[in-house]
């Protein structure tokens, strides 16, 4: 029988605690050591399933026991590691995440290989670790073939930038709401599935990253996915980014947003500046060309708008560009980025930049046209 947790804990109970755990702080594992008093708290909190007993009892540090405040043990740990994790970057994906977690054996793999046979009604998918078989659906407005899943973490990886193609991952991870999702989904279900492709052998996720992430926290190694097959990735791109930006309930971080639309919009540009039709290469006459290749699926002003942003991210990505260290990957400044990308686009970029396509011959020498398009 389980001894239940009485109001305060006997000497006994203390005891039968610490032979358990030892003399460690239950939030880091640190040795507490002899002569400083140990304070004893829930592991996992009694409002969200955890029990009153010495099995959910555990001991702890007085510094951390203070800095927890009103957290459950268990999220107190938790916001620990993942303080961790964001102190080893600013711009991290559920990629990173994942090797980080790696690093640390709280899980064995992600990213594995898969290989694929797709008939008309079905799709059999092998890993190296892996054998399933899963419902092919088509989409009615693309003709899209995908399926659903719940798929291990084995398999599992982040649709970034790499291997000299652009991914479709438009966020960075944010501390604050990966902690908070990850308490919330203590007790709560997770209404939609992740979303990804299949692209190099490789299923990668671009939408759900957060939800990945903070479900990793509480045990989850298996997740719902949704997965696309052969995808057109230019109406794909479009359609992630406008479900990030104007349908989101969270918008883009405005440099974030500078950034993918500006990788994304310079491939294109690369592309254009490459064309052999015998047509001086200008500004104005990529958005023209931009246009046809969309099919007139983005308007003038999300192509303008996109256009800025290429701009902007060419600037701040420039390897003599000094100010791109203080510029804040969030809508809001920090007092080690003090500046916003709103604030770049309505002072220094308004007051010194031309933010419209020009005419000019990209062929002619470097000093007549931009210095921002190279």
């Amino acid at each position: 029988m389980a001894t239940l947790l009485k109001r305060q804990l006997s000497e006994d109970e203390k005891k039968l605690i610490l032979s358990k755990h030892g003399r460690k702080c239950f939030a880091t594992g640190h040795e507490v050591p002899e002569g400083e008093p140990i304070q004893f708290d829930h592991i996992r909190a009694f409002t969200r399933g955890g029990a009153s007993e010495l099995d959910n009892i555990a001991p702890m540090c007085g510094q951390h026991n203070k800095e927890k405040g009103a957290l459950p043990l268990e999220d107190f740990r938790i916001k620990l590691r993942l303080n961790d994790f964001f102190a080893t970057g600013d711009r991290l994906t559920l990629r990173h995440l994942l090797a980080f977690m790696k690093e640390s054996r709280d899980i064995s793999d992600f990213g594995q290989p898969v290989s694929t046979q797709v008939t008309a009604a079905e799709l059999k998918l092998e890993s190296p670790s892996q054998k399933l078989t899963h419902a092919v659906y088509t989409c009615p407005i693309t003709s899209w073939a995908y399926f659903y899943a719940t798929l291990p973490v084995e398999i599992l990886d982040s649709d970034d930038d790499q291997d000299s193609t652009i991914g479709l991952q438009p966020r960075y991870l944010i501390a604050e709401k990966v902690f908070n999702l990850y308490r919330h989904f203590q007790q709560h279900p997770v209404l939609q599935p992740s979303i990804g492709r299949i692209v190099n052998n490789h299923i990668r996720l671009f939408d759900g990253q957060h939800k990945i992430a903070s479900l990793l926290w509480t045990g989850r190694r298996s997740f719902e996915c949704k997965v696309y097959l052969k995808p057109d990735l230019r109406l794909l791109n479009q359609t992630n980014i406008s479900a990030h930006d104007k349908f989101a309930q969270t918008r883009f971080f405005s440099s974030i947003m500078v950034m993918k639309l500006g990788e994304q919009f310079g491939s294109d540009f690369e592309a254009y500046k490459n064309l052999e039709d015998g047509q001086p290469k200008t500004e104005a006459g990529f958005m023209e060309y931009l246009a046809r290749l969309d099919g007139g699926t983005q308007t003038k002003a999300q192509l303008s708008a996109r256009f800025r942003s290429y701009i902007y991210n060419s600037i701040l990505k420039d390897e003599g560009n000094k100010l791109a260290a203080f510029v804040s990957e969030t809508n809001r400044s920090t007092d080690s980025k003090p500046i916003t990308m709103d604030q770049l686009s309505k002072s220094l970029f308004s007051s010194f930049l031309y933010r419209e396509p020009t005419a000019d011959n990209m062929s002619l020498p470097r000093s007549t046209r931009r210095l921002s398009l190279q």
